[in-house]
């Protein structure tokens, strides 16, 4: 059994720790906590074990009648791989203290690629972590992207990709970043930093990403063109969509017209938290014109990235094959191949 522990509970960190505890061949040690919050109480009540951030939060914790199994030290003793799920720019203070505890370390897309070296998508470049001590797993935004441009790369051969991100404003639980009452460049200059992220993961495919926020909280929507290597029809493009691992193609005419849908499809399947792993990816969207792949691209801000930490955790400790992991990540989340 692999021994996993997630230092923090927020919005990726709650995902990987139920994933987790869907796996034959891993076990969730236990998740850390900076303070008290109901968050962690749903996290008790599921048995999965506390441990609080530092002596301080453990204080604060003791004090609100938590039973705490210790501190973010004492779980990094007992533990393979820490998933880190902390706020943005705290890693390089908790890659030294994961280096410490001699403990692999798996960050999330909000840290730098310099961090690790090495970013990761699951069915893009498995093998490259291999053996390693750390990594990190990239942004929603990016594995939306690497799967889908990787997926017609390794059929057709993509020469250049250009991307439009209209960005979910914020979480759906975050009360402090919106909703909003406006369109906002994110940034206002061009290229956004998905593209470079993007080439992190699939360094020789040249794109350039631009991108803004509307007032929605439950998706992101891409518009993707991608310049073709080589002649190739609309069916082409979709087949090469069709045999990838994680892309999902839905139909206008079958009800499918909008992000919403999308939400609704995946809590009428029973999703966890409605939870959409895939790329979904409109098959109606998809046209050719001129040697250039056009299609339209929803990806779940808050979902997406969880298969590929399971995918990630793997790798670090080795013993199985790209296909072999993925197959087991997505029989235990749902994750149906059509």
């Amino acid at each position: 059994m692999i021994r996993v522990g997630v230092n923090g509970y927020g919005t990726v960190g709650r995902r990987v720790a139920d994933a987790v505890r869907k796996q034959k061949d891993m076990e969730l040690v236990g998740v850390t906590a900076a303070n008290p919050h109901y968050k962690y109480s749903i996290a008790h009540q599921k048995g999965i074990p506390l441990y609080a951030l530092n002596l301080k939060s453990l204080e604060a914790f003791n004090s609100s009648g938590y039973t705490m199994k210790g501190t973010l030290n004492d779980l990094l003793q007992r533990i393979d791989v820490i998933v880190d799920g902390a706020p943005d720019d705290n890693g390089p203070t908790n890659k030294a203290a994961y280096q410490l505890a001699g403990v692999k370390a798996i960050f999330q897309g909000g840290e730098d690629h310099e961090l690790t070296g090495t970013s990761f998508v699951a069915q893009c470049n498995f093998e490259e972590a291999l053996g390693k001590t750390m990594l990190r797993v990239v942004s929603c935004n990016t594995t939306g992207l690497c799967r889908t441009i990787g997926a017609v790369d390794g059929m057709i051969g993509v020469a250049r990709a250009r991307a439009v991100l209209a960005r979910r404003a914020t979480d759906p639980d975050d009360v402090k970043k919106g909703p909003i009452d406006a369109v906002v460049l994110d940034p206002t200059t061009i290229p956004s930093h998905h593209g470079p992220d993007v080439q992190s993961v699939l360094p020789n495919i040249p794109i350039v990403t631009m991108a803004y926020k509307v007032p929605t909280t439950h998706m992101h929507l891409h518009s993707i063109i991608l310049s073709l290597k080589k002649p190739a029809t609309k069916d082409d493009v979709v087949k090469a969509l069709e045999r990838a691992p994680r892309i999902t193609l839905v139909d206008g005419k079958s009800g499918f017209k909008s992000t919403a849908n999308i939400m609704d499809w995946a809590r009428e399947m029973g999703r966890d938290r409605n939870d959409v792993y895939e790329a979904i990816v409109w098959r109606d969207s998809v046209t050719v014109v001129d040697g250039e792949a056009f299609m339209f691209l929803g990806v779940h801000q808050e979902a997406i990235v969880a298969p590929e930490n399971i995918d990630a955790i793997r790798a670090l400790t080795g013993g199985y094959t790209r296909e072999e992991s993925m197959k087991m990540t997505d029989e235990s989340l749902g994750i149906v191949h059509r």
